[in-house]
């Protein structure tokens, strides 16, 4: 927006569809008589506008303090802690509106965070973003908060067939088809390959595989993937695992890690003196990757940009307790594919925020 122009309003919105005012604001606050393709063109035209209620406003007639639950799992920190940051950041920054946000961590996706979803009261928050492990699992408890009128957002993963408010993470299958293309173009021979995910009841881990699965077979009729290797998100599990893999096929040619718990898979790899020889795309970034990237000793890694979705999350669910703005039901972001050649784009700001204590790796692998 220039400099000195006024904000764009709900009249502005109106003007540029040729709608009437009315038909905006019912349309903003999910109000009957108007249909879903009106509203998602009310909602394109509002974000292309940049169109921003006034909050303080808003909060006049909510006369009280928003209440929101952020429940995080602690492994992985590289991933989880720049996320949490996106949060925090979208949260200090709000203006006009008293907000008090219960900040909570559990050990792992799948381990904890049910126990935390199912201790909630009904009506405690007014919203509650978390990162759901198994879906099926969440339902109940993410239903019963949702009837109770809780706004409940997921981020990171997500738990479709419930009735979350949203969800934020990046597009999982598009990286695993990313990751099959690239594979396939690298590697020209007759060869296998291997996955390593987290754990396959996570929908984010289980669209990977899809992605992946389905564009070697498309893209790379040449490559072979072998059984798919749960690390469970542990790093001792991934050693392991990863040890085990190149046992039973030391002829393997490429390996996609598609979690943030990498570095284990990558230490094995160094210590059998096979990085620079397998092929190997990673998930994410973080300093210890760094070096390996610009050696080339990595393929490229696929940036899941965590900051950027919890700052998503905070903000669509901001949005809706205090505009009544129903978002989308999921927003996907797009993977950034970091090379050695684009990877200045990215190493000082991962440096700096490691330095500060922010997205910093677990030592204990």
């Amino acid at each position: 927006m220039d400099k000195g122009k006024k904000p764009a309003g709900i009249k502005d919105v109106a003007r540029a569809l040729g709608i009437s005012i009315a038909t905006v604001d019912r349309a903003f606050h999910d109000r009957p008589g108007v249909n879903p393709k009106t509203r998602a063109r009310v909602l394109a035209m509002a974000q292309k506008l940049n169109y921003r209620p006034n909050l303080a406003a808003r909060n006049l007639k909510l006369n009280r303090r928003l209440s929101i639950a952020v429940y995080l799992p602690e492994q992985i920190h590289s991933f989880f802690t720049p996320l949490l940051e996106g949060v925090r950041s979208a949260a200090d920054s709000v203006f006009g509106v008293e907000i008090d946000v219960d900040y909570r961590t559990y050990p792992r996706m799948g381990e904890g965070d049910l126990a935390l979803l199912e201790s909630i009261p009904d009506g405690r928050f007014d919203g509650v973003i978390f990162t759901p492990g198994d879906p099926a699992k969440s339902e109940p408890a993410i239903n019963r908060l949702s009837r109770a009128g809780t706004a409940m957002v997921c981020v990171a993963s997500d738990a479709p067939h419930s009735e979350r408010t949203a969800a934020v993470s990046i597009d999982a299958y598009v990286s695993g088809a990313l990751a099959a293309e690239l594979l396939g173009r690298t590697i020209q021979r007759n060869s296998t390959v291997a996955m390593i995910t987290g754990e396959l009841h996570v929908l984010d881990h289980a669209e990977k595989l899809r992605g992946f699965a389905a564009n070697l077979a498309l893209l790379a009729p040449h490559l072979s993937l072998l059984p798919v290797v749960e690390s469970h998100e542990s790093a001792q599990e991934a050693l392991r695992q990863t040890r085990s893999l190149l046992k039973r096929n030391p002829e393997v040619a490429g390996i996609y890690v598609s979690t943030a718990n990498s570095l284990p898979v990558l230490r094995v790899l160094e210590e059998q003196q096979l990085l620079g020889k397998v092929q190997v795309l990673c998930t994410d970034l973080f300093p210890e990757m760094i070096p390996l990237l610009e050696g080339g000793r990595i393929l490229a890694t696929l940036y899941q940009r965590p900051f950027a979705q919890g700052k998503t999350a905070f903000e669509i669910l901001l949005r809706y307790l205090v505009e009544r703005v129903r978002p989308e039901r999921a927003t996907r972001l797009a993977p950034h594919t970091v090379f050695r050649s684009n990877l200045p784009l990215f190493a000082d700001r991962v440096r700096s925020k490691a330095r500060s204590g922010v997205g910093a790796e677990a030592r204990s692998v």
